[in-house]
């Protein structure tokens, strides 16, 4: 099969949270099982371009309504990524440093679909399967289908994966014009609520949607933004995959990123040794159990609650623990937690902002992963926090709740509570320091979370068999 990954998002070219981390390991794992998986995205002006060199793969024009344009597709040069990455560049539109937060992104993500349906139109021999991720890819089912110049492809078979059903690309009517001719009998399949709605559009059209885990399917048909009879009318083409994680970069025993390697055998001094460097940078206790938190500092995540949780976590538990966050975001909740650092020196800090390096010691460091989200449909920093031997706590939700074993359970090697609120919290880092203080019951969930297989290797099957339903 050749199979067409399409995303705003792929590491290491461009990263805002776990669509990235996915978007750039599955091709990877599809060609080393004897398929030919590729990737393309918008051309963003990120260090990976620059310091990486391309080829130009092909040169074309469209238009986005009344806008001709000229774009220019170009691909890595090397191959060592493990898939070809090819990137679509839009001058003035594409080629600026972030991927989103710009006043014009619709208009972006509908000129990058645009201008890849485009490039596909051209192909001598089409692809297998063209995979969506996230609504930035969204109306690529309907174009293939139903826009008069792109009819070549209407047979090729889509599939969509939804990371977060939370975002869905909506926009008024009068973006309709930026879409390239299409037939408008079949306005039905573009509308939600009355606006086009680029998810939703997708969900219709695609031949097969899939979601990062079971349970999040599951709960899009009582949560997912205003989707929710949608995704009870499309049941039936819809199934949930568990996400994996990159076991060659998520690997303690060669993680070039962290001070001090580690594995089964070596678990609980190359963790010590990683702590006590991370508790020295950031001037935190390393006889303590350090608690960190690593995500986007926003609502979906209960970043919110997470400023009165650990100042009434560490009142009530005087002296009993430490806390790193690594996160940016909502300013409020940024000066909130910035200010506990003036309260509670040597046992609390932060990392306002993501670096990926500091994320991976982090996780090597770290004795617990706090993730009280409200929503998390897989979740990969409970996966990298079980491969380095970190306790997650975690709320009781989406892949949260597939993940995670509450060490109340047999061969339980978490901790899970039910709501995102500062009670249930504070609770949940009671436990965690008294399972800090019982070295035995420590040391036998950490073997157990190590030796937890969340590869790759065991998930690509399952894609492949969504792949073989429709072609």
């Amino acid at each position: 099969m050749v199979i067409v990954h399409v995303s705003a998002e792929s590491y290491p070219m461009a990263k805002a949270g776990g669509l990235g981390d996915v978007v750039g390991a599955v091709p990877k794992y599809q060609n080393k099982q004897g398929d030919k998986a590729l990737v393309v995205m918008p051309m963003y002006k990120t260090p990976f371009l620059q310091e990486n060199n391309w080829a130009v793969e092909y040169k074309g024009s469209t238009n986005l309504g009344n806008w001709f344009f000229d774009y220019t597709i170009i691909k890595e040069n090397t191959g060592k990524l493990g898939y070809d990455l090819y990137l679509v560049d839009i001058n003035g539109l594409l080629d600026r440093p972030k991927i989103y937060g710009y006043s014009d992104d619709i208009d972006r993500f509908i000129g990058f679909q645009v201008a890849l349906v485009n490039w596909l139109s051209h192909w001598t021999a089409l692809p297998s399967i063209v995979h969506c991720h996230d609504h930035q890819a969204g109306l690529i089912p309907f174009m293939m289908k139903y826009c008069y110049d792109y009819q070549k492809l209407k047979n090729v078979k889509t599939i969509l994966s939804i990371h977060n059903a939370q975002y869905q690309g909506i926009m008024g009517w009068d973006k309709s014009i930026l879409i390239p001719r299409w037939d408008m009998s079949q306005k039905g399949l573009l509308e939600w609520d009355n606006c086009i709605n680029s998810l939703a559009s997708a969900v219709k059209c695609a031949d097969k949607v899939t979601t990062v885990s079971p349970s999040y399917m599951q709960q899009l048909s009582v949560q997912s933004n205003g989707l929710e009879l949608l995704f009870k009318n499309e049941q039936n083409k819809c199934v949930g995959i568990l996400n994996g994680i990159d076991n060659e970069i998520w690997n303690p025993a060669t993680d070039s990123m962290i001070p001090f390697h580690y594995d089964t055998s070596t678990v609980y001094e190359g963790k010590q040794k990683n702590k006590n460097a991370l508790c020295a940078k950031y001037n935190l206790d390393n006889t303590k159990p350090l608690i960190v938190f690593i995500g986007r500092l926003v609502a979906e995540k209960a970043a919110d609650v997470l400023p009165g949780a650990i100042q009434h976590a560490l009142d009530k538990f005087i002296q009993g623990a430490n806390f790193f966050i690594i996160g940016a975001g909502d300013t409020a909740t940024e000066s909130a937690l910035n200010y506990l650092v003036q309260l509670y020196p040597g046992q609390y800090n932060t990392f306002i902002g993501y670096d990926e390096k500091i994320g991976h010691e982090a996780y090597a460091a770290a004795d617990f992963l706090l993730m009280p989200s409200r929503v998390e449909p897989c979740g990969l920093n409970q996966l990298y926090a079980l491969r380095y031997g970190t306790i997650p706590i975690v709320r009781d939700t989406g892949g949260l709740h597939d993940t995670v074993l509450d060490m109340g359970d047999a061969g339980g090697f978490g901790i899970k509570f039910l709501h995102a609120t500062e009670t249930d919290i504070v609770y949940s880092i009671g436990r965690a320091i008294e399972v800090y203080e019982n070295k035995k019951q420590m040391k036998s969930m950490i073997q157990i979370a190590m030796q937890i297989d969340h590869s790759w290797q065991s998930v690509i099957a399952s894609y492949k068999k969504v792949y073989e339903s429709v072609i």
